[in-house]
């Protein structure tokens, strides 16, 4: 491995990996130190690697500024749960549960994260799910399965055979606003759509709507900052 600093504003330091494995050149940006490695095949040369990385420098640097903006997980720290902000807690308990203000975890700092994770994941579902069916009954229609998934690019989706996906980190969001998400998707095994006629749908649903979309829009970024580790 070598050191070369990619020119610009700000330089940018660069470890250059060389490996059998690698058939073609490849940039890494951790999320947990901000350390940059671009791999490269044994036999490539190393002007060619840093041409390669010279092209991705705004990527390279867009990358750093996402990641110094993350919340990291750990004992001691924060996590939004609910729309609250719950101290994370280290206890000999068997499972993570929330006590008044503080959110107790099994002791364990390499596993703290993982332990939040799944207990939210657990109950995203959970809420997530009874949302969803009491807005399916209010409709009488029905979904066939509910999933979770980490994605950036929407909330929740809903398909023609009615399966429903949703964001777990709707559980960090306030409950109110949880509801919306699972009210919008439902409201899709009427309207496959958003016409007048599908928000006609949500806001019979829930009147109010419009004010937790507009809380997703101004605080949703922040729920993608919180980083598990993963």
């Amino acid at each position: 491995m070598s050191q070369h600093v990619l020119p610009g504003e700000p330089p940018v330091e660069i470890t250059l990996r060389r490996t059998a494995r690698a058939r073609r050149f490849s940039l890494r940006v951790s999320r947990l130190d901000g350390r940059v490695t671009l791999s490269m095949p044994a036999r490539a040369k190393e002007r060619e690697a840093l041409a390669f990385a010279a092209e991705k420098a705004e990527w390279v640097r867009r990358m750093l500024r996402d990641a110094a903006g993350r919340e990291t997980v750990v004992a001691g720290g924060e996590i939004r749960f609910e729309g609250r902000a719950l101290r994370i807690a280290e206890a000999q308990v068997r499972a993570a549960r929330v006590e008044g203000d503080r959110l107790v975890v099994p002791a364990g700092a390499d596993r703290v994260a993982p332990r939040v994770l799944a207990f939210l994941k657990l109950a995203a579902r959970q809420r997530l799910l009874t949302a969803s069916e009491s807005h399916a009954v209010a409709l009488g229609r029905r979904f066939s399965r509910i999933t979770l998934r980490d994605t950036r690019s929407r909330w929740g989706s809903c398909t023609a055979d009615g399966r429903l996906m949703y964001s777990w980190r709707l559980i960090m969001a306030p409950p109110e606003v949880l509801d919306y998400v699972a009210a919008h998707e439902v409201a899709h095994l009427v309207e496959m759509n958003h016409s007048p006629a599908f928000w006609a749908v949500v806001e019979g649903l829930m009147p109010d709507y419009s004010r937790h979309r507009r809380w997703l829009r101004t605080h949703g970024p922040a729920l993608h900052r919180v980083d598990f580790g993963g």
